[in-house]
C-alpha cells in the first residue's frame, strides 16, 4: 500500500494548492487515488472529492484515537494504486499535528515549503523540520521526509538555489510564482465543493503544470520504497467488525439529508455508519426543495454556510414549514452548527438584516465578525435521545462565527419545554457548557459529532432504526 503525507511548515504555505495538484496529476497518470484529510475539516475533503471522484476522510487522532484512524485509512486505501493524506496547520503544530497522523499510518512525509523571498535558507528550514523530529521524539532516526517541494518559486535561477541548498532530501519540484491556485475564500475558510470553486478548465492547467515542474515518477516510487521497507501490508491490523445489518426483506429505514450550497458539512465515516445499519439516505435541498421526501423516518441536517444563503432559505417557507411540522409530530430529527442556526427563530446577518426560519428552538441566532468558538469538544451524553443513550460520550469539534443572540435564557427553555442533554467540556476535561438542544424527537448542537469516536454507534443506530422501522 502506498502513501504519502502533505506536510507544511505552516498554515498557507500551499498544502491544499500542492495536494490538489498532486491528486490531479496522478489522475492523469491513471493512478486510482484515495485521498484524506488530517483533522477535522470539510472544506479540503469536499474540494480532494473533485478531483479523484472519490470521498475523502478525515483522520483526527483526538475525536477518533490512533485504531479508529488506522482502521479508516486501511479500509479506504484497499484497492487503490496510492493514498494522499493533506496535514493540517504546520507539520509539528498541535498536539494531535500531521507529524504524528503520519507516524500513526507509518507514511512518509513530503515538505512543502513557501519560498517567496527566501534563498539559502532553505536548506535550513528543510534541515530543522527533519531534525526536529528526533527532538520531539527521542528517537534516533530523522523524520520520514522523503522529498520537499518548493512553492511560490520566483524563476529557474531562483529555484536552482534553492535546490542546491537542500542536502540531506530530495527536492522533487517547485510551483512557480505568480501562477498560485486561489480558491476564493471567506471567514470560515474556502469555497466549498457544492459552490464549484474550481473548474475542471483550472484543474487540468494546474495538474499540467505540476507535471511540468515535479518529478511525480520518483515521488510515487519513493513512497513505494518506503512501504516497502516497512512491509505495510494491506489488511495489516484491520479489526474484524460484524456487520450491523441483514437484509431480511423488510422496509428500510430512510434518512433524509440535508445537502446544497448552504449544508454540505458531514463527516463521511459518519454516513457510513448510517448506511452500515441498513439506512437508505436520501438527500434533499432546504433551499430549493418545497417540503421533506416521502416516507423518510429521520431528518440529519448537517452544518455548512446557511448564513450566506439565510434570504433563501427563509424565503422557501414551504420547507420551513415541512421542517417545523415534521418535529412537531414529534419526527426524528438531528441537526449540527449550521442545523442548529436553521432551526432556530431566525438569524440577524453581519449586514443587519434579520430572516425568519424553522422556529423549533426558541432563540435567535446573530452573526459575529469574529470567530465565536473553536476547538474539541468531548460530550457526555445525559438521557436517552433519538441513536444516543444516557451515558454516551462521543467526541467532535466545534467551529463557527455565530451565537445565540443574548445568550441561553433557561427560563424561555423550560417554557418551551427544551432540555440540555449534553454536558460538554473541552479536549482537556475541563468544563465548557450544557448543550444539546432537545425538544420533541428534535436534537441539535453546535457540535459536529463525530460517530467513529464511540464504538456503540454502530449498534445505536442499528437499534434506533430498528425501532423507527417498528413504529412505521
Amino acid at each position: 500500500m502506498r502513501g504519502i503525507v502533505i506536510a507544511g511548515t505552516h498554515s498557507g504555505c500551499g498544502k491544499t494548492t500542492v495536494t490538489l495538484a498532486l491528486l490531479g496529476a496522478l489522475a492523469r497518470k491513471g493512478y486510482q487515488v484515495q485521498s484524506f484529510k488530517a483533522g477535522p475539516d470539510f472544506i479540503d475533503p469536499g474540494i480532494h472529492r473533485l478531483i479523484t471522484g472519490r470521498p475523502s476522510r478525515n483522520l483526527d487522532l483526538w475525536m477518533c484515537g490512533e485504531q479508529k484512524v488506522k482502521e479508516i485509512f486501511r479500509k479506504h486505501s484497499y484497492g487503490v494504486h496510492i493514498s494522499v493524506v493533506e496535514g493540517v496547520m504546520g507539520m509539528y503544530d498541535g498536539r494531535y499535528n500531521t507529524a504524528m497522523v503520519a507516524d500513526t499510518l507509518s507514511l512518509p512525509l513530503i515538505l512543502v515549503v513557501d519560498a517567496y523571498g527566501m534563498g539559502e535558507s532553505a536548506g535550513a528550514v528543510v534541515h530543522g523540520f527533519r531534525e526536529y523530529w528526533k527532538h520531539v521524539t527521542d528517537r534516533a532516526d530523522p523524520l520520514p521526509l522523503i522529498g520537499v517541494l518548493f512553492n511560490r518559486v520566483g524563476s529557474r535561477h531562483h529555484y536552482e538555489r534553492i535546490r542546491e541548498s537542500v542536502k540531506e532530501v530530495p527536492v522533487l519540484g517547485f510551483l512557480p510564482s505568480g501562477k498560485e491556485f486561489i480558491i476564493p475564500e471567506r471567514h470560515l475558510g474556502l469555497m466549498v465543493a457544492e459552490e464549484h470553486p474550481i473548474t475542471e478548465k483550472t484543474l487540468g492547467v494546474l495538474s499540467d503544470l505540476f507535471l511540468e515542474t515535479v518529478d511525480v515518477d520518483l515521488l510515487v516510487a519513493s513512497a513505494e520504497r518506503y512501504s516497502a521497507s516497512k512491509r505495510v501490508s494491506e489488511n495489516n491490523d484491520l479489526p474484524v467488525r460484524k456487520p450491523l445489518y441483514i437484509n431480511t426483506g423488510r422496509k428500510r429505514v430512510r434518512v433524509a439529508l440535508a445537502y446544497d450550497r448552504a449544508f454540505s458539512f458531514y463527516y463521511e465515516d459518519n454516513l457510513d455508519i448510517i448506511r452500515e445499519t441498513g439506512a437508505e439516505i436520501v438527500s434533499f435541498s432546504p433551499l430549493s426543495d418545497t417540503q421533506l421526501p416521502e416516507g423518510v423516518e429521520m431528518v440529519y441536517l448537517g452544518g455548512g454556510y446557511p448564513e450566506l444563503y439565510a434570504e433563501s432559505l427563509a424565503e422557501n417557507v414551504s420547507m420551513l414549514e415541512s421542517l417545523r411540522k415534521w418535529s412537531f409530530h414529534n419526527g426524528a430529527m438531528y441537526a449540527e452548527c449550521g442545523g442548529l442556526i436553521y432551526l432556530s427563530k431566525g438569524m440577524l446577518t453581519l449586514e443587519g438584516k434579520y430572516h425568519d426560519l424553522v422556529g423549533i428552538f426558541p432563540f435567535e441566532m446573530v452573526m459575529k465578525k469574529k470567530r465565536a468558538c473553536l476547538g474539541y469538544r468531548e460530550v457526555v451524553v445525559q438521557e436517552d435521545i433519538l441513536f444516543c443513550q444516557a451515558g454516551d460520550v462521543l467526541r467532535g469539534h466545534e467551529f463557527h462565527y455565530s451565537e445565540i443572540k443574548g445568550g441561553v435564557d433557561s427560563s424561555i427553555l423550560k417554557q418551551t419545554g427544551v432540555t440540555c442533554v449534553y454536558s460538554v467540556s473541552d479536549r482537556n476535561r475541563n468544563p465548557v457548557k450544557a448543550e444539546g438542544y432537545r425538544r420533541f424527537n428534535t436534537l441539535a448542537s453546535y457540535i459536529h459529532l463525530h460517530f467513529f469516536s464511540n464504538d456503540s454507534m454502530g449498534e445505536r443506530f442499528s437499534s434506533f432504526f430498528k425501532n423507527l422501522r417498528l413504529r412505521g
